[in-house]
């Protein structure tokens, strides 16, 4: 049975984007060699890729006209899920939007081996940790405090996790990952 993991960058305060919808500039500051590898393995590893509608459509408007590369090709080629009751068509390749998304997500998982991975989407990442359908999170802690932004995590029930790695990046990035408990 596949796993739904969610992964994303941060700021050291908790911050996924500045305080405008899709400032990432903090991003580049941890991006490189080690952060493409790992993006790879996600490519390699997905069944699906799973979307709140607001991170959809930057994601789709980005990477359908993005440089060719091995990164782009997965994005463009992946099946992907949208999480929305506003959004009723979407034109980026293999997409599905659906208004039920964890009895979506539910069936993704019983029918693949592979994983299903979340990016971005922090309100869809929220509902999914709440209804107990997350089973790992994995994160690059960028190594500044932005201060204000959007936080990745919204207040809610506690959720108990367990570390399963902590690595740190020569440029001072570290990445976590986290098994999420399903007590």
């Amino acid at each position: 049975m596949a796993k739904l993991i969610a992964w994303n960058l941060v700021s050291l305060d908790g911050y996924f984007e500045g305080e405008k919808p899709w400032d990432l500039e903090f991003h580049n500051k941890v991006w490189g060699p080690e952060l493409q590898e790992l993006s790879m393995q996600f490519g390699n590893d997905a069944a699906s890729l799973i979307f709140g509608r607001r991170t959809y459509e930057g994601m789709a408007s980005y990477w359908k006209t993005a440089e060719p590369g091995p990164i782009t090709t997965f994005m463009n080629a992946l099946p992907k899920l949208v999480a929305s009751h506003t959004l009723k068509t979407a034109d980026w390749n293999n997409t599905r939007v659906t208004g039920d998304i964890g009895a979506a997500i539910r069936e993704l998982k019983a029918g693949s081996q592979k994983n299903l991975y979340v990016f971005g989407s922090a309100d869809l990442t929220h509902s999914l940790l709440q209804e107990g359908l997350v089973d790992e999170i994995i994160l690059c802690v960028v190594p500044l405090l932005m201060g204000k932004g959007t936080p990745l995590f919204k207040p809610g029930a506690p959720v108990e996790l367990s570390r399963l790695e902590a690595r740190p990046l020569p440029n001072g990035g570290v990445i976590l990952r986290y098994a999420v408990s399903h007590a």
